[in-house]
């Protein structure tokens, strides 16, 4: 059978097993086996465990389960309500401010825990209320929260650029380096969106009355909750990026300063911990069955001459390096809108590094990239998983039709910062050449 009917049979068996209501995880680890057996034999089954074992011994996968870790214990900690209260006080004076500061809070949520869920909820629970009884624009005021929540999965300590250094075999430090200033580009391309929507049309976003804002002395008593998170981000990030310790280092450390927090501010009963660990089990258990999953199927793919035919289609045809750059970013675009980004990243990776780095592309500028583009599958229709967060705790007025229109200007920006990230690479390079390469 040629290289050509298999990619259809395999892939196509895939996607019908999920159309049947199978998680990514097994579709793709059951297509694999089966398949496996198929065209290697029955004996060749035998590198599932092989496939499976090499992950688990990973050291760099045990940073995974305490970044979700430390999230989950932030989020009890009453850290994320207290940020954003700061720079609602600092910011709810302008026209659309507290808007402004529900993206700042994000971003600063961003850069203590690098997961979407948590931030989205939270963030859906204490800021929509606020921004819906101003009389804030309803479809602005989920676009933002939506928005602002996807910058968990770039900003560094992004889980999501572990699971990419290594997949691709890449240096996590130089990936977490390169995706600072991506995440503050998009950061600011909301926030310039945001302010200037509100003061061609202040009714979208009205600003906080005279009569409750804070005097400087309340703006310096409200702006205190943020040292021990400014604390907390350098002991992850700063440690990391300067080579003090490794992720994983890193992320214990963050745990402990992260619980540290929540006892010292009260918010952390021994139930709260243990919610906390449950969930993080929950959401590990899910990342690392699609890891395996999708393991064992571009392990199968690879054997029966898939890389060879993705790397003949692509470059062999002699398209221009940046046609393929396209291609591939569409591919990514479109599997994001059905796909979870585990899944993405572990099927598409093995056959796209190698061909980046035939055409010259740097594979750290590649790799933010990915996380850059692979942000805006949290918000594509039908399966974002940010559009599915905000409506478990939107109030009852606001519909699905909602949640998903107001993720389209914001997916726009999102489109913006990607091109610019792909045409301006120093955007991402300067802070690796800077830190890793000078």
């Amino acid at each position: 059978m040629s290289i050509e009917w298999i990619t259809l049979l395999i892939f196509g068996s895939m996607v019908f097993v999920m159309f049947m209501g199978l998680p990514v995880a097994f579709a793709t680890g059951v297509v694999g086996i089966i398949f496996t057996a198929i065209f290697q034999g029955p004996e060749a089954v035998a590198i599932v465990p092989t496939r499976i074992f090499g992950l688990m011994t990973n050291y760099l996968l045990d940073a995974i389960p305490l970044f979700i870790l430390m999230a989950n214990i932030l989020e009890r900690s009453g850290i994320i309500e207290d940020i954003y209260m700061m720079v609602y006080h600092w910011l709810g004076w302008l026209k659309g401010g507290v808007a402004t500061a529900t993206i700042a809070a994000c971003t600063m949520m961003a850069a203590m825990a690098g997961v979407v869920g948590a931030t989205e909820v939270t963030m859906g629970l204490i800021a929509l209320p606020q921004m819906l009884n101003r009389k804030y624009d309803k479809l602005m005021a989920l676009g933002v929260i939506l928005a602002g929540g996807t910058l968990g999965i770039l900003i560094p300590p992004s889980v999501m650029l572990i699971v990419y250094g290594m997949v691709d075999n890449t240096s996590i430090g130089q990936l977490y380096a390169g995706a600072f200033l991506p995440g503050f580009l998009l950061s600011g391309l909301y926030i310039i969106y945001v302010t200037i929507r509100c003061y061609i049309n202040p009714q979208m976003g009205p600003p906080v009355p005279k009569e409750e804002r804070l005097d400087w002395k309340g703006l310096f008593k409200v702006a205190l909750p943020i040292i021990p998170g400014s604390i907390l981000i350098f002991l992850v990030l700063g440690t990391i990026v300067i080579g003090i310790a490794a992720p994983t280092e890193a992320a214990g450390v963050g745990c402990l300063g992260a619980w540290i927090i929540g006892v010292l501010k009260g918010k952390m009963a021994w139930k709260d911990l243990v919610q906390a660990a449950v969930n993080t089990i929950k959401a590990t258990g899910m990342v690392m069955w699609t890891m395996f999953g999708a393991n064992v199927f571009i392990a199968l793919y690879i054997m029966v001459g898939g890389g060879d035919f993705v790397n003949t289609m692509l470059v062999g045809t002699g398209l221009n390096k940046w046609v393929v750059m396209w291609i591939m970013m569409g591919i990514l675009i479109f599997l994001g809108c059905f796909v979870d980004w585990v899944g993405i990243i572990m099927l598409s990776v093995p056959l796209f590094g190698p061909i980046i780095r035939q055409l010259g592309f740097d594979p750290i500028w590649f790799g933010v990239l990915v996380a850059v583009n692979l942000q805006m599958s949290f918000l594509t229709p039908p399966f974002g998983m940010s559009l599915f967060y905000l409506k478990s705790v939107a109030p009852p007025e606001v519909s699905t039709v909602d949640v998903w229109k107001s993720a389209a200007p914001f997916l726009g920006l999102q489109f913006i910062g990607l091109v610019m990230c792909m045409y301006i690479p120093d955007i991402i390079l300067w802070a690796p050449t800077y830190f890793f390469r000078s």
